[in-house]
């Protein structure tokens, strides 16, 4: 628990952006609370408030937040090979916290993690993911309704501030945002707006992944033409 203590501070402000704009979009403290105690994670959470927003079917969700979480796949499998025998049950458990930052520090710990240490570092920060969820629900329903209503771009906002990190040091997220950006649009004028996110971020992403390692061989090939030259 003092190894995930980090953690926990760290979900503070996360939580209480997710239930402030869960209380916007028009979740109740009992939705708000119970999306974050049976799904508990950040981005499936805060793209599921993006499809709610826009009036999105329940399948679009649930099928939008494995593509968003199919890295957990993974980091599971990562850490399962670090982690000590226990039983299917008591790692079923824990598995539904690890979360980045929860892969993180476990991963980090020297020699072989213990079911119980993982346990630890992932109750702490979800006591902290829920609460302070709470919080910011709380918080949002304190405005004043018009103050409520004029704040929908805060989900938009937040979206482009976890983008923009990566921009700056990877051209490859330009490309993808842009792409995804362009075939959303076009998407969206004859499909559900959730199956036009869903398309067009698969298709970005295949794009992305085949475009690359071509780009690396042209660099490699042109590299060696110079070194014989």
């Amino acid at each position: 628990m003092k190894d995930g203590l980090s953690i926990a501070l760290g979900y503070l402000p996360a939580a209480i952006t997710y239930g402030f704009i869960a209380q916007t979009t028009g979740l109740t403290m009992a939705e708000t609370l119970l999306m974050s105690l049976l799904v508990f994670a950040g981005a499936a959470q805060y793209m599921a408030l993006s499809l709610i927003a826009a009036g999105t079917g329940a399948f679009e969700i649930i099928f939008t937040t494995f593509i968003v979480n199919i890295r957990h796949f993974l980091m599971s499998a990562s850490l399962n090979e670090k982690a000590e025998p226990d039983h299917p049950l008591t790692k079923a458990g824990y598995a539904f916290g690890i979360t980045d930052e929860v892969f993180a520090v476990t991963s980090m710990k020297e020699g072989a993690v213990t079911s119980s240490y993982i346990y630890g570092v992932f109750l702490i920060g979800y006591a902290s993911w829920v609460v302070h969820s709470g919080l910011g629900h709380a918080a949002g329903a304190l405005l004043p309704e018009t103050l409520q209503q004029s704040l929908a771009f805060a989900l938009y906002a937040l979206f482009i501030a976890l983008l923009a990190p990566s921009l700056k040091k990877y051209r490859k997220v330009v490309f993808l945002a842009a792409l995804a950006a362009v075939l959303n649009s076009i998407f969206g004028l004859f499909m559900a707006e959730g199956w036009a996110i869903i398309l067009a971020t698969l298709i970005a992403a295949t794009v992305l992944e085949m475009i690359e390692p071509h780009s690396k061989r042209v660099s490699t090939t042109d590299t060696v033409k110079e070194a014989e030259q």
